[in-house]
């Protein structure tokens, strides 16, 4: 095994190879331990109607129809644009940030000509902006800087199955030892030493050469499943020199003697360790593929898209009929908005047919086998009904989950809903979730896990209560036995950091914290943005990824705001929350004996009381049905 370090050494100037090309893993010996928009009449429900101006790109259009509580900006990019000079390059870094091209298009309410005709506009001015102004670099960002000046904890890569190693990182931990390139070396040629893993972040590691013991002072942070790290006996096997850092050269006469030492009885990575990240980095979408995707100027119905380019399993969809392929969607493979060609059809679902009648040289149907199944449902039953009221996370506004209702019931356990007071009159922004679905809830579940729950737009009894709203609407609340129960032992906890998508904008992938943590259900917050920008998501979502993905993937990484952007951000956002205290304070917590009697109109339920955000991550279910 120390073959490698016995042929070099600083005092010498020759090396037993000095090759530095890397040949694949070899076994470890057997004594070493291995680790195993289109003019629609928008509707009101107190027959009102009011017009707004946009602080931003100066449009005039519907001010129900803005976005956020305040209806101070037409769309979340001139919100996001607005706070200062700073801000306003940052954003115009991301949205020329690369591996994306071409420019963010963001999800908005529609169908409402004045929205598109103030996203035009706004992406017409950051083009020219574009040609002017130099964008805000986003290359100094480091995972590594940022967690140790503040200590923080990265969730662990075994939260995210989806995630190349998700689901075979196996005990990969501190103490594991690697052989890594030796940087504090003044030979010409490459050479390795061995490192120990001394904190986790994701896929990041911080490393520190052996033979430092306590001293911090050449620590390095370096990506685990990155080229340069192998496992304890590669350079033995692959030839490759062994020479100690310079810096502790002085400590030890005979070093081969200290590894044998220190080595006994050590972890280090798997053999197959590289092929496993490389056969776990292999996606099956392929370029030309043709797919259904949600239309984003219409969420009531789908399109063909082609994918243009696979980055990660994060798929970059161009609409079909987009002849400048301009017009486009990002998403991850296993997203639930993409299926396979003839879906649509298959459930009864809203479908734009193509202009093309026939498909483009090279394009092809992306085999069904390819995309994410759902769970099969018994629909036979007792099942849902057109007009049945629930909660559910908006997707036009991801920080809120909302008064809804099931508006169709389509085939395979699939259902079109919309949010109450802000749908347009043709149903053009209602939205499909599947029966098991975790972004639907039964009635009660926000007020019994003291979330705020949005109530219907224009809605001027408050504080909100499900019983009136039931009695005044003449309507009935879903049986809670039909939503999904299950809550899998995800391993979050609040405060961990991330990757996460920007659902607003999905080709953006940011630095993000976990903050709030209900059952399965995470509050994810993107650090240096303002609280409003947080988004609900599922805690098996395809949007989340470890710390270190981008890096892998290639990806780029979307930073945290900067520090004068927070502090715009943090006077406005004092009397943006200043005004939302005077239109809805919320309302004390009903009993489990009063929800029971109001809501489920002498159903036996017992809703499970809320966890706290800690404890609240386990196999439990949210509500459960008393048996007689």
């Amino acid at each position: 095994m120390f073959d490698g370090y016995d042929s070099c050494s600083e005092d010498t100037s020759s090396s037993s190879s000095s090759d530095e090309s890397e040949e694949e893993v070899a076994p470890l010996p057997s004594s070493l331990p291995i680790i195993k928009n289109n003019g629609q009449v928008y509707t009101y429900p107190d027959g009102k109607s009011g017009m707004a101006t946009c602080e931003m790109c100066g449009m005039v259009g519907v001010r129900d129809a803005f976005y956020s509580k305040t209806k101070r900006f037409c769309s979340v990019s001139c919100s996001r644009s607005y706070s200062s000079n700073s801000k306003k390059a940052s954003i115009l870094a991301r949205l020329q940030g690369k591996p994306p091209t071409k420019k963010a298009k963001v999800l908005q309410k529609q169908p409402l000509v004045a929205k598109l005709a103030a996203y035009a506009q706004y992406q017409a001015t950051l083009q020219n902006q574009a040609k002017t102004k130099a964008a805000v670099p986003v290359e100094g960002f480091s995972w590594g800087n940022y967690i140790n000046s503040n200590s923080f904890t990265a969730a662990p890569v075994t939260c995210f199955k989806h995630a190349p190693m998700g689901s075979c990182w196996g005990d990969i931990a501190e103490g594991v030892r690697v052989e890594v390139p030796n940087t504090d070396c003044s030979l010409p040629t490459k050479v390795f030493w061995i490192a120990g893993i001394v904190k986790l972040a994701g896929y990041n590691a911080l490393l520190r050469y052996e033979g430092f013991e306590n001293d911090s002072s050449l620590d390095f942070w370096c990506n685990v499943c990155g080229s340069d790290i192998h496992p304890v006996g590669w350079c033995a096997t692959s030839g490759k020199p062994l020479v100690p850092p310079r810096t502790i050269q002085h400590k030890y006469t005979n070093w081969k003697a200290f590894l044998v030492k220190r080595l006994t009885g050590a972890k280090t990575l798997p053999p197959d360790f590289s092929q496993k990240v490389s056969e776990s980095m292999q996606y099956p979408f392929k370029t030309s593929m043709r797919v259904e995707v949600v239309d984003k100027t219409h969420l009531c119905r789908t399109r063909v898209a082609v994918v243009e380019s696979v980055i990660g399993g994060r798929l970059r969809l161009v609409y079909e009929e987009s002849e400048d392929k301009t017009d486009d969607f990002w998403c991850h493979m296993y997203s639930p908005l993409i299926h396979h060609i003839g879906w649509s059809r298959s459930i009864g679902h809203r479908f734009k047919r193509s202009d093309i009648t026939k498909k483009q040289d090279g394009h092809f149907d992306a085999p069904p086998h390819l995309f994410m199944k759902v769970k099969e449902v018994d629909a036979a039953g007792e099942w849902f009904k057109e007009g049945m009221k629930l909660e559910a996370i908006d997707p036009l506004n991801l920080s809120a989950i909302c008064v809804a209702t099931i508006r169709k019931v389509l085939a395979d356990g699939y259902l079109m809903i919309g949010i109450d007071g802000s749908e347009a009159a043709d149903g053009s922004d209602w939205f499909c979730y599947h029966a098991t679905s975790p972004s639907i809830f039964p009635v009660g579940f926000c007020e019994i896990n003291m979330i705020e729950l949005t109530p219907p737009r224009g809605y001027a009894k408050l504080p909100f209560k499900w019983f009136d709203y039931l009695r005044e609407t003449d309507s009935i609340a879903a049986p809670v036995k039909l939503f999904n129960k299950d809550v899998p032992n995800h391993g979050f906890h609040v405060g961990m950091k991330l990757e996460a998508v920007d659902l607003m904008e999905p080709r953006l992938v940011c630095v993000a914290t976990v903050t709030r943590i209900i059952h399965r259900l995470l509050r994810i917050h993107f650090d240096g943005w303002e609280d409003e920008y947080d988004q609900w998501v599922d805690c098996e979502s395809p949007d989340l990824y470890p710390v270190g993905w981008c890096q892998l993937t290639g990806y780029q990484l979307q930073p945290p705001a900067p520090q004068s952007s927070r502090d715009s951000q943090s006077s406005s956002s004092k009397q943006k929350k200043k005004a939302k205290s005077q239109q809805y304070k919320g309302h004390k917590k009903m009993t489990s004996l009063q929800l029971k009697e109001e809501l489920l109109d002498g159903e036996e339920y017992s809703f499970l009381q809320g966890a706290s955000d800690q404890e609240s991550n386990g196999s439990a279910s949210y509500y459960i049905k008393q048996e007689p």
